[in-house]
């Protein structure tokens, strides 16, 4: 199976982004967390995550890339639970029971995206308003003979 991890090419998203995701953090779309968002909410750095963020599920911080990995089935488990109990904690799902269901389907949909990819292919997103809501484009660097491991920045450059 494969899934999607942050990636930090350079220190940009410490200044775009309100909240981080930190290096290698698994990785979902996370439109849902603009769903009550208007036009008007789109200011700074909010604007900035609305546009081109996607969500790293450790932190539930922003990053501008991701890219596309080997994920074990019992680390997708993981990651379902882990978003089920975001969704209870902090966008009002009533239970468990009623936010799993909602969880993998967000987990698969990131799944289904990376599955057109070959492992190490970078993923960005950007998202819009629309007349039927929030439209996102996701768009790919293909992969190279590189692992991702060397484009990630695992440390300050002074």
């Amino acid at each position: 199976m494969k899934f999607a991890r942050t990636i930090t090419l350079d220190e940009s998203d410490s200044r775009i982004f309100d909240h981080v995701a930190q290096p290698g953090e698994w990785a979902i779309s996370g439109t849902f967390e603009f769903s009550n968002w208007t036009v008007n909410d789109l200011t700074g750095k909010k604007k900035q995550a609305f546009s081109n963020g996607w969500l790293g599920l450790s932190s539930f911080g922003r990053a501008t890339f991701v890219g596309v990995t080997s994920m074990a089935e019992g680390e997708f488990e993981k990651v379902v639970d882990l978003l089920a109990q975001k969704f209870v904690a902090d966008y009002g799902a009533p239970s468990l029971e009623v936010a799993y269901p909602v969880a993998k389907e967000e987990a698969d949909f990131m799944t289904s995206i990376c599955d057109e990819h070959k492992t190490n292919t970078l993923l960005m997103v950007s998202r819009e308003f629309s007349s039927n809501g929030i439209r996102e484009k996701f768009r790919h660097i293909q992969a190279s003979d590189a692992k991702l491991e060397a484009f990630a920045v695992h440390g300050s450059s002074e």
